[in-house]
């Protein structure tokens, strides 16, 4: 097989959609020599971001950057024209990032990551609104075969577009190995110091964006003032759409002296950040995969998280889960595990054996089983 991956989301560095693309195709043109793999993309082919093993791949690329790109993709799938020309000789092409160009000769995998537009259509921009709404079901009825990231996610699916079950596999995102524990209190100390100046906190780290529920963190943090708890809460992440009431509610609430914005931080420093927090707190109102509390597992920090969409499933038993809208649940876990140091080992022992459970040579290998499968079926559109 001849198998088109769309990279785009990693070449223009996406945070989460990106991580997936990229280590995904890592670990595939890792472990699969039987295929051959293109590296596709939309816009400026920078591929500054990519591994020097997906940069060696041979290339197809579309030289519009995205709104146009996904104008002519709705256009096409509109007036039902192909874009194969694009890709030629592939016989597999895997799109990473809801969006699926309409190609009559290769056949195509869809990865679904959520349903935020359609479940939180208020905490999406309306143009992304709109093309996800008039084009979504067109690509999931289009693909040969779905990805989904979660039973929660093909739930979504089934009961949103009422799709065939067993045209959609779950798959797990994994957790990059290079997230493991530290133990060296040098390190810990250098980014307790660098992150936190010397002081006590508790982490979030994610894009800042209206569902991911900043504003119940920072009100619950507000309530452990009143308790005596001296933590600082930093966010890590860069900004996404809509983020402006999460500054606001920081000025509203006087919390500027209390919140650090840390801003994207470089995947080497994680673990050492992770180490050094009292606790990982993520009140995200949904999710298709969650993978920020997994990867604070990974690095034995005891994590908080909602009880909402996929993180239950994602987690396990190794997290305290709270009700995302409720302040004072949010705040009476954090104190729970702040104080009570015989429940955040039991957490940490708990979270390093539930990451271990998600890898990405699994993801890889259950992925490269559904690209041969389409492949080797005859698929009616």
């Amino acid at each position: 097989m001849r198998i088109a991956i769309d990279l785009s989301p990693a070449i223009h560095q996406k945070a989460g959609l990106g991580r997936y693309a990229r280590t995904l195709a890592e670990h595939l043109v890792a472990q699969d020599h039987a295929n051959e793999y293109v590296a596709f993309a939309h816009g400026r082919f920078t591929a500054d971001a990519l591994s020097p093993e997906l940069r060696a791949l041979p290339r197809a690329n579309v030289p519009l950057d995205a709104r146009p790109w996904r104008m002519g993709v709705w256009l096409a799938h509109a007036l039902g024209v192909s874009l194969d020309r694009a890709l030629p000789r592939v016989d597999v092409f895997h799109a990473t990032e809801h969006l699926l160009p309409p190609l009559k000769k290769a056949k195509t995998v869809f990865t679904l990551h959520d349903l935020i537009f359609r479940l939180f259509p208020e905490y999406h921009l309306p143009l992304n609104h709109w093309f996800l709404t008039n084009t979504m079901p067109h690509f999931l009825r289009r693909a040969g075969a779905i990805i989904a990231v979660s039973e929660c996610t093909k739930r979504d699916a089934i009961t949103n577009y009422q799709l065939p079950p067993d045209k959609i596999t779950v798959i797990y995102e994994g957790v990059n190995p290079a997230l493991k524990p530290i133990t060296d209190p040098g390190c810990i100390a250098e980014a307790r110091a660098r992150y936190a100046k010397n002081l006590r906190f508790v982490l979030f780290l994610g894009t800042i964006e209206p569902r991911k529920n900043i504003p119940a963190l920072l009100d619950a943090l507000q309530v452990l003032r009143g308790r005596g708890l001296p933590h600082r809460l930093l966010i890590a992440g860069r900004k996404g759409w809509l983020y402006h009431g999460v500054f606001e509610h920081v000025r509203r609430t006087g919390m500027e002296t209390e919140v650090d914005f840390l801003d994207h931080v470089p995947d080497e420093d994680l673990p050492a950040l992770f180490a050094a927090c009292d606790a990982f707190v993520f009140p995200s109102l949904y999710e298709g995969f969650g993978l920020p509390p997994l990867e604070a597992m990974a690095c034995g920090a005891p994590v908080i998280c909602s009880n909402t969409s996929s993180l239950p499933e994602v987690v396990g038993d190794a997290a305290l889960l709270v009700n995302p809208r409720d302040v004072g649940e949010i705040a009476g876990a954090i104190e729970r595990v702040v104080r009570d140091t015989a429940l955040k080992n039991e957490l940490r022992v708990k979270g390093l054996a539930q990451a271990a459970k998600f890898s990405w040579e699994r993801a890889a290998r259950e992925t490269l089983s559904v690209y041969q499968r389409l492949f080797s079926t005859q698929v009616h559109r």
